[in-house]
């Protein structure tokens, strides 16, 4: 494990995040727009690059102003964490101090990169650790893909690689729920796509939703990346419970909204998040019932070992339960993988994430804002 305690400097605003629409709309007054608009986004998202200077062939009374005025950071890593399978962790702060967690799993063939949409979260799933933290703020479209631009810093992945890559997934499965987020989620997601910068496919993309019923149809039609479900219960009764965000949006509300998802197609499937916890929802019953629930949408279901943190009331399914529950699921036809645990000794594998960032209150935030 390794730490670090970098002092945050006063940073100037960043152009990390900003549509190529609004930046033209900005800056067309020193002539950036067009062909030099493009020159600007191939040196932030294809090259990387940390300071304007770096951007040789832009005119010089452009890089003067952006050097004056704007800055290309990310955020800051105050603590990094590498657990023994190679799953690394990073706490990451931002500029006002508040912090989110990011995860990088790496497989043989693909490196998947976990990241948060909000710092905390409103949701309160039982089972997971980060819905204990109340939520403190939704992150900016420039916090978002800072996230991913500070992993490719990391493994030194400039200019973007056309070959195999160390952050070649991006999955929405960190802190937050993404679809309480939408619009800057929306918005980092057409930037981390663009053929011309980080590019990444959408096929390289998922998002996991706890079920924003409302939003799940807007997201297939604007985004069209792939669609994790946390359903975790297949019963009103239980999803109440672990999931309480079913208390508004049932579960057959929210099944056949999946069923309705713009891109569905057995190529793009649905992926059904199933955390399996001891004597709570993983009976040969509960396997059949899901079966029933989810028959006519293409999917697959993901089985996810409960993954215990300080203070959790749940315990995790013995090895051979999983496996009976997986075997109901694979006989009717369904892919049922069971996601091996991937860093649960640094509290970096699902459902583990929290930091210690506090919603402010508006009067202590007004003081704060007035002594700034």
């Amino acid at each position: 494990m390794t730490s670090t305690s970098l002092p945050t400097p006063a940073l100037l605003p960043s152009l990390i995040g900003m549509p190529k629409d609004s930046l033209e709309t900005q800056f067309t007054d020193i002539g950036l727009k067009g062909f030099r608009l493009n020159q600007l986004w191939h040196w932030m998202y294809h090259r990387g690059v940390r300071e304007f200077s770096e951007m040789k062939n832009l005119p010089k009374n452009i890089v003067e102003h952006l050097s004056q005025n704007y800055s290309l950071h990310r955020p800051n890593i105050k603590l990094s964490q590498v657990s023994k399978d190679g799953t690394q962790k990073w706490l990451i702060s931002y500029d006002d101090n508040q912090e989110a967690e990011v995860v990088h799993i790496p497989e043989v063939n693909r490196g998947t990169l976990c990241i948060s949409s909000q710092i905390g979260c409103t949701l309160t799933c039982k089972f997971c650790h980060t819905g204990t933290q109340k939520l403190v703020r939704n992150l900016t479209s420039s916090e978002i893909v800072g996230q991913v631009m500070m992993a490719r810093d990391i493994f030194n992945e400039w200019p973007t690689p056309m070959g195999q890559r160390h952050v070649s997934n991006v999955v929405f499965m960190g802190m937050g729920e993404p679809l309480y987020n939408y619009d800057q989620v929306s918005q980092a997601i057409q930037i981390l796509t663009d053929q011309n910068g980080i590019c990444l496919s959408k096929r390289k993309i998922t998002l996991s939703t706890s079920g924003v019923v409302p939003m799940i149809e807007r997201c297939g039609k604007e985004l069209g990346v792939h669609l994790a479900i946390s359903l975790h219960a297949v019963r009103d009764n239980l999803r109440d419970e672990l999931v309480p965000l079913n208390k508004k949006y049932p579960i057959a509300e929210l099944l056949n909204a999946c069923r309705n998802y713009p891109i569905l197609s057995n190529s793009k499937r649905i992926t059904f998040e199933y955390v399996m916890l001891k004597g709570v929802n993983d009976s040969d019953a509960d396997a059949k019932e899901l079966v029933r629930l989810i028959k006519g949408i293409p999917s697959k279901i993901n089985l996810i070992p409960f993954n215990p943190w300080p203070g959790s009331i749940y315990e995790c399914s013995s090895p051979e339960r999983i496996h009976q529950f997986a075997e109901i699921i694979y006989k009717a036809g369904y892919v049922s993988p069971v996601r091996a645990p991937r860093g649960r000794d640094i509290l970096a594998a699902c459902g583990q994430l929290k930091s210690e960032s506090q919603r402010i209150s508006k009067l202590k935030q007004k003081t704060l804002d007035s002594q700034g």
